[in-house]
């Protein structure tokens, strides 16, 4: 049997870079995001998938800044290079999911003395509450509005 101790967020910003894509925000927080079908990320003449290609942009037409209510969660757009947009909507998850990382061990200062923490430990970056659903098939649209 494997366990890890769970801390919740530290104050101070992670001094290490990330790898990964920074995650998807919404008005109301982090969400995650559903699709249908396969993403075709653009090759190199090699038949490589390319590096750090944009996937899309996400829009939420009808949100406005200090509006009550969730109106603005009916609609929600992701444009897929310069001529294609999906349409989407976002729901709130039936249970929140933790979004967890692993951290390294850190030496506790107490009454006493330093103790410093051992075995794995995992530390909340955030909760996430809600998801973006695109279900439909992209629509085409024009080069302005993609971009």
């Amino acid at each position: 049997m494997s366990s890890a101790k769970l801390y919740p967020p530290s104050k101070k910003a992670s001094s290490s870079a990330n790898p990964l894509p920074q995650l998807i925000q919404t008005p109301s927080g982090m969400a995650l995001v559903e699709l249908q079908g396969t993403i075709n990320l653009p090759q190199d003449a090699d038949g490589e998938e390319l590096k750090n290609v944009e996937l899309g942009r996400i829009d939420f037409p009808d949100y406005v800044p200090d509006a009550m209510g969730s109106a603005w969660m009916s609609r929600v757009h992701l444009y897929i290079g310069q001529h294609q947009r999906l349409n989407g909507e976002v729901k709130k998850l039936p249970k929140a999911i933790a979004v967890v990382q692993r951290r390294e061990n850190r030496v506790m200062t107490g009454s006493g003395g330093d103790v410093a923490e051992r075995g794995e430990n995992l530390e909340v970056v955030e909760i996430v509450k809600y998801k973006l659903i695109f279900s439909n098939r992209p629509e085409p649209v024009n080069t302005a509005n993609a971009s």
